[in-house]
């Protein structure tokens, strides 16, 4: 007796979509860890951008770029605005960040990852490339736990009372630079711990949707507002909360935003405001880092890890990939 299953077509799609961005992320992870700790940010950022394009162009979607590698006339690929796909099947909005952590990647660094974000159309936030105010913090909490204008220490006690443990017992992730010095010494005041990264904020916010495997229950600091959005699509699929805002701090910047449709330059944005309809999100590891196993180069096989999640159902897929046919990996 032959069991006949019967997916509906959007669903279909979906789901074959589920598993192609995963190619698009293994491909420009590839590609990029060929040049892991060899000093070239560009040309490691280049040959995962080429290889990201070529796989894009060959899905069945209407993709349009909205979180890209810069403007049109800084960009040559990938751009804002670009069109990729076959033009045919639905209407999407992509983000991209082919090679998150270029400098990891250069000096052979954990937590290197190529990433990228599907949703329906013109449900993504156009983001400015400019510094985005972030806080994120994992799924379980009441929604405004914490708070974007409350300061560090505050939003450490009320997640710590949220979580029925002691402030010391919290551990915020925080990028590792001098602007951050006030958020270090006001987490550090509560007596909770602080982890450091040196690149990576894409990364470093999904790490709070997992605290019991990661170790972190938050995040704060300000980072590009691109990966603010990517990073939002990923929360949108595992729960969690995320507060930003846009920091606009010239007439240009102000401008430029407003000309990608930003009206309120102090609007406090939600998950939900960045991302607005379903999602597909798949990062690849390119260096090894506490998320992803970077990419092996063995004999006859090259090895990958990838984590592509679904905001439609919540699942959330871990891929151990060995790819036995090498030439695909190579231009066309």
């Amino acid at each position: 007796m032959s069991t006949h299953i019967s997916v509906p077509p959007q669903l279909l799609l979906e789901r074959i979509l589920t598993l192609e961005i995963v190619r698009v992320t293994e491909r420009a992870a590839v590609s990029a860890a060929r040049l892991r700790g060899h000093g070239q940010e560009k040309a490691a950022d280049q040959a995962a951008v080429d290889a990201m394009r070529r796989e894009l162009n060959k899905l069945p979607i209407e993709g349009t770029i909205v979180i890209g590698e810069g403007e049109r006339d800084e960009a040559p690929m990938l751009f804002i605005g670009e069109k990729v796909g076959l033009n045919a099947g639905p209407q999407v909005d992509i983000a991209v960040d082919p090679l998150e952590g270029t400098t990891l990647c250069a000096k052979n660094m954990p937590g290197a990852i190529a990433t990228m974000a599907m949703a329906d159309g013109g449900t993504l936030l156009h983001a400015p490339d400019v510094y985005m105010e972030k806080l994120a913090v994992g799924p379980g909490y009441a929604k405004g736990v914490v708070e974007l204008d409350a300061s560090p220490a505050d939003n450490v006690r009320r997640l710590a009372k949220a979580k029925g443990v002691d402030p010391a017992a919290i551990t915020v992730l925080v990028l590792d630079r001098p602007r951050h010095a006030d958020i270090i010494a006001g987490v550090r005041s509560t007596g909770a711990a602080v982890r450091l990264i040196t690149d990576g904020d894409v990364a470093g916010v999904i790490h709070c949707a997992d605290p019991d495997n990661t170790g972190v229950d938050m995040y704060i600091g300000t980072g590009g507002a691109p990966e603010g959005v990517l990073a939002a699509a990923a929360l949108r699929c595992i729960g969690g909360q995320m507060q930003c805002r846009l920091i606009l701090d010239s007439d240009e910047k102000r401008a430029r935003a407003h000309k990608m449709g930003v009206t309120d330059p102090k609007m406090i944005y939600g998950i939900e405001d960045m991302v607005r309809g379903d999602c597909l999100f798949a990062a690849t590891g390119v260096t090894t880092g506490s998320l992803l196993t970077g990419v092996k180069f063995r004999k006859d096989v090259i090895e990958t890890e990838t984590v592509v999640m679904r905001s439609v159902t919540g699942t959330v897929r871990t891929i151990k990939a060995e790819h036995r046919q090498l030439d695909k990996f190579h231009l066309d």
